[in-house]
């Protein structure tokens, strides 16, 4: 029963979160910022558990369509699915209640966009957007509202609400830090979902759903090179400008392995073979990136 549940949600494919969880706290660390571990706890619970949510409801959908076997009958799979996304919305309203209008909407948005992924008249899987929101919800909200809920108020911004007006106040720096600081996450967990793409776009030309490596064929394969490469510039630009610490430049080293991996994948797109190489370097590069950041919190 465990591990036909642990298939259904891919418990193996949670690395985008939880990498993406670990590393902005090793930041908030680096920062010296005190952590509201009862916060943060309870966004990491609403987050894992929905992003298993989203996998449960994407792999029901697809296993509809394509007529496959769910590892459960698909009553049980749906009552799956609704307890998972009752505890985490749970967790979640929670977590909006004990800090403010922000984060409930930051919530809420990373919500529909979990269930419109494969649900609705349109789903975004289906259309050349994978990438670019995977990348925005697991690699910039998840900092974003950890580093928002473990901050004080008005530290990235102010949010004013009244039958009257509607008011947003951003503060420059620190939304820049936070922007630099998301391109990692964001150009590793866009690439995951770029490689499956590229590995499945003759079987989803077949089924009408037309993603991203559709549109701009071979190019994706140097956009995927691409996308690395910009996690590198990033990290020396957040060095330069004294956001982290020059330790962090030590990361620059696992090119040479991120840049193996990239030429695997150059010669053979195959889901079963060199899809991994994406799995690869996101471990690479967000790991290095992590350890390096805590180690710079103790210096």
């Amino acid at each position: 029963m465990v591990k036909r549940f642990l298939d259904y949600v891919e418990i193996r494919t949670k690395i985008t979160s939880t990498f993406t969880f670990f590393m902005t706290i090793a930041f908030l660390l680096y920062q010296k910022q005190a952590i509201r571990w009862d916060l943060t706890l309870v966004f990491f619970a609403a987050m894992f558990l929905f992003d298993l949510t989203t996998t449960a409801i994407n792999n029901y959908i697809d296993t509809k369509n394509n007529h496959q076997i769910l590892q459960f009958s698909r009553r049980t799979a749906l009552i799956i699915i609704y307890v998972l996304f009752a505890i985490s919305a749970a967790l979640g309203l929670l977590l909006a209640y004990r800090t403010d209008l922000v984060v409930l909407l930051a919530g809420g948005l990373c919500f529909l966009c979990g269930v419109f992924y494969t649900y609705g008249p349109v789903p975004i899987s289906r259309m050349p957007l994978g990438e670019v929101l995977s990348g925005l919800f697991y690699g910039l909200l998840i900092p974003f509202i950890l580093l928002y809920i473990n901050s004080p108020a008005g530290t990235y911004l102010e949010l004013g609400v009244s039958l009257k007006t509607i008011s947003l106040e951003l503060q420059v720096w620190p939304v820049i830090t936070l922007l630099l600081l998301s391109v990692t996450p964001f150009c590793v967990t866009a690439n995951i979902m770029l490689a499956n793409n590229i590995c499945d776009v003759e079987k989803d030309i077949a089924v009408k759903r037309h993603t991203l490596p559709y549109y701009i064929g071979r190019k994706a394969l140097y956009l995927f090179a691409g996308l690395y490469y910009l996690t590198y510039g990033a990290t020396v630009i957040m060095v330069l400008c004294s956001i982290l610490h020059p330790i962090c430049l030590l990361s620059l080293a696992t090119v040479i392995l991120v840049q193996k991996n990239i030429n695997v994948f150059f010669k053979k797109q195959d889901k079963a073979v060199t899809f991994v190489c994406a799995i690869k370097n996101f471990v690479i590069i967000m790991g290095v990136n992590s350890c390096l950041i805590l180690v710079s919190a103790f210096l």
